[in-house]
């Protein structure tokens, strides 16, 4: 376990949790995006962040040139409009930003953006509500979260509530299948809780139970591992509980999350060979769609 002194000089990218300086905004100018906005302004002023905002303009080969030529006009006008739209609303106050309005496949483009101006965490709406779950920046939310190799901050639609001027998380929930990954994903919401002075959860469901409830030794054994994950600080300034429940894992990492009023869900998210906008049932993007709360992922 790392002392408090050595956790960032062992790790120097938890520092980027703790003070993200450069945080990319994902948009493509519907509601889901401009409350993705709201709270990627409400962690710059908490952090003195600098705000990229981006518009990938897609593009499609398939098409015949005349009506390439003509679509990208069309597209770069509408984007072109959009990001005005947003700018006399003078939501960046006191934000330093820059708007982006770049062509190209979504997320080999992020991905180049987050290299080219070393982007520490980017943020996405998703759209990703009743029986089709995946459209527009739905599945561009989740291909970003499974590939990408920084922290993709989500606001699903069911993220009621109106973000703070500057970010509050009180409850922290980490929720973890100890699987590759476990141990990078539980400092960086340590650091976040840490930083914030939260109550930080952490809840393992396995898999593997097949009785009603866990046993005494079984809860136990969880509970250990979940320990090992925190590492050892002075002072410590952030509360762990540890929870280990039976059951299926959306239904009890949404179920926790609601009980604990979670300000912020960490997860782990598995990389997938297949298309994620076509890859339906992912848990990491059930949660997301149904949070009632921002859905913080990173890559495994």
């Amino acid at each position: 376990m790392l002392q408090q002194e050595t956790i960032t000089q062992k790790t120097p990218w938890l520092a980027t949790a703790a003070s993200p300086a450069k945080i990319l905004v994902a948009t493509d100018f519907s509601p889901a995006s401009d409350r993705a906005l709201d709270y990627a302004l409400s962690l710059a002023r908490s952090y003195n962040s600098r705000i990229y905002l981006v518009h990938v303009i897609p593009v499609d080969l398939m098409m015949a040139p005349e009506l390439v030529a003509e679509s990208r006009q069309k597209f770069l006008l509408t984007a072109k409009e959009g990001m005005a739209k947003i700018l006399d609303a003078q939501r960046f106050f006191g934000v330093a930003h820059q708007e982006l309005i770049v062509e190209g496949s979504f997320r080999p483009t992020i991905e180049n953006l987050i290299e080219e101006h070393g982007v520490d965490l980017v943020v996405a709406g998703t759209h990703g509500a009743g029986g089709i779950k995946k459209v527009l920046l739905g599945s561009q939310a989740e291909a970003l979260f499974r590939h990408t190799n920084v922290p993709v901050l989500t606001v699903g639609p069911g993220v009621k509530r109106e973000p703070f001027y500057e970010v509050e998380l009180k409850n922290i929930l980490l929720a973890t299948d100890f699987g590759p990954g476990a141990e990078k994903q539980a400092a960086y919401a340590f650091a976040l809780a840490q930083t914030h002075r939260s109550k930080l959860t952490l809840l393992h469901v396995p898999l593997w139970a097949r009785a009603p409830k866990l046993t005494e030794v079984e809860r136990h054994a969880i509970v250990q591992q979940l320990k090992e994950l925190v590492p050892a600080a002075e002072p410590m300034h952030c509360l762990p509980v540890f929870e280990a429940v039976i059951g299926d894992p959306v239904r009890q990492i949404l179920r926790v999350a609601d009980e604990i009023h979670a300000d912020l869900i960490v997860l782990g998210a598995k990389r997938q060979k297949r298309l994620a906008g076509h890859t339906l049932g992912g848990k990491a993007y059930e949660v997301v769609c149904e949070a009632g709360c921002p859905v913080l992922t990173m890559k495994a």
